[in-house]
């Protein structure tokens, strides 16, 4: 890590990037979750972008991300974008909540230097100013030097029916007023109890956000949830090299219970303070937060996309391709995606999870990816699909290599259209160029690269008895993938 500024407190920034993909459907998918999702709300730039732009301050270390094995490759292609130096990418091999990933995140910071302070974050969060957000973890890593476990409150804009609420205690810093102890956590409550919080004063939303140092936060785990410590520092201590990817050892991982940490530490703790947030945040957890977030036209609505509304407020409407109209309608989200529609009362958006599980539960793929599904090496698209034939666009970035595959049930025709490809078929290589093509039977052994400085796109047209993605047969992968994560 980064080596400290003058005599400050080394603040290391630990990224959560985790997450299943349902709050946000169509837009987000189990493979491609929203910190990853271009365009929110107009802004061009991803919420995991914007995250680790946020932390790239002078005095900040580089941060270490935690992420799950299938968008390791997404969190790398991200930094590279917002041009930021990761320490580690660090992989859980299963989903055990947030305690277990900031437990090694903690063991690993400690045993560089024990009195860093780690501020730990989502990797999904709309903050809008970036300023207040560094001056509020500096001044939070003040308080956590003397042993503290510091969360961000947010005032309350209205009464929300979506977040956790702790109320705040007595000062906890008896020389400055802006802190204050923990007097109790409240989950999320009913419209009434919200209500009652927002004229009490007294009360804030839990952001998730958390600074303390890697020692404090370790002997309050060991205190008060020692079996996840134990998992945490044995599926780190049997953690293997992969690509440059930190992977932990999956069955000790595997017995880490699956908690919060506010379950496993914060709530149980007694030093706990809460420090407010001087600036305007949302998880962005559903539609209507995000429309809340969204800048508006005069009748309250954000369009985005190809649109035409007409007699039409209060709502979210976002195409991705086809031409959304409207006419009469209020308070509604719609939300178009090539494969997806959908149109919710914005009020009732946050059971769009339930669609999501259906779609799981019936055995359909809309749930998991898109009809673009991104790859190390690139994208690729589903452009038609029939009986007996498949049509795709392939997307390959400068120095992107396919695997070498061969497939028993289709032939595959494919016109470059743009760049240069580097095709090898049964150990034959050539170049094809635009406006060449070439024709790979079944049962070839093939491989596609592009060896040039600009991106190659080509068409693969599939024909076969079976096009399915596991009909893939692989002798060698240069990103060392499990065949279901190229399925």
């Amino acid at each position: 890590m980064n080596a400290n500024i003058s005599s400050r407190v080394e603040i290391v920034p630990v990224i959560l990037s985790g997450g299943s993909g349902t709050r946000l459907w169509p837009l987000s998918r189990a493979q491609y979750p929203k910190q990853f999702v271009h365009g929110l709300n107009g802004q061009p730039a991803a919420l995991l972008s914007a995250t680790l732009a946020r932390v790239a301050a002078e005095d900040f270390s580089a941060p270490l991300v935690v992420c799950n094995n299938a968008h390791r490759f997404l969190v790398r292609e991200q930094a590279a974008e917002a041009g930021a130096t990761l320490d580690e990418v660090v992989l859980e091999p299963s989903a055990r909540n947030t305690a277990p990933a900031i437990a090694v995140a903690a063991l690993m910071t400690a045993a560089r230097n024990p009195a860093a302070v780690l501020v730990v974050l989502p990797s999904d969060h709309l903050i809008e100013d970036t300023n207040a957000f560094r001056h509020a973890v500096r001044r939070a890593a003040n308080i956590a030097k003397t042993g503290s476990l510091v969360l961000f409150g947010i005032e309350p804009t209205g009464p929300h029916t979506g977040y956790g609420y702790i109320k705040k205690g007595k000062a906890a810093d008896k020389d400055r007023s802006d802190a204050f102890e923990v007097e109790a956590f409240v989950e999320k409550p009913d419209p009434a109890t919200a209500e009652r919080y927002m004229d009490d004063g007294g009360y804030l939303w839990n952001s998730g956000i958390f600074v303390f140092k890697a020692e404090s936060f370790l002997a309050e785990l060991a205190r008060h949830e020692p079996a996840v410590l134990d998992a945490a520092r044995q599926a780190l201590g049997k953690a293997s090299r992969d690509l440059g990817f930190l992977r932990l050892d999956a069955e000790a991982f595997a017995k880490a219970p699956n908690i919060s940490v506010d379950y496993a530490v914060m709530e149980r703790t007694d030093k706990a303070v809460v420090l407010p947030l001087a600036t305007s945040w949302s998880d962005l957890g559903s539609w209507a937060s995000l429309w809340d977030a969204a800048p508006r036209d005069e009748n309250g609505n954000f369009v985005h996309g190809d649109a035409f509304v007409e007699d039409t407020t209060d709502c979210y409407i976002r195409s991705e391709k086809a031409l959304v109209s409207t006419i009469g309608v209020k308070d509604l989200v719609i939300v178009e995606t090539q494969d997806a529609l959908l149109i919710a009362d914005k009020s009732r958006s946050q059971e769009v999870a339930t669609i999501v599980a259906k779609l799981k539960a019936s055995g359909r793929k809309e749930h998991e990816h898109h009809v673009r599904n991104h790859r190390p090496w690139g994208f690729f698209e589903t452009l038609n699909i029939g009986p007996r034939f498949q049509v795709k666009l392939l997307h390959v970035v400068p120095g992107g290599i396919l695997s070498l595959q061969m497939h028993h049930h289709r032939s595959e025709h494919w016109v470059v259209v743009k760049g240069t490809a580097r095709v090898t078929v049964d150990g034959h290589e050539k170049l094809v160029r635009e406006n060449e093509s070439v024709y790979i039977v079944a049962t070839q052994w093939h491989r596609l690269e592009n060896p040039g400085k600009v991106p190659l796109e080509l068409i693969e047209v599939q024909i076969g008895t079976y096009l399915g993605e596991d009909d893939i047969i692989r002798s060698e992968d240069i990103y060392n993938r499990s065949p279901d994560e190229t399925r």
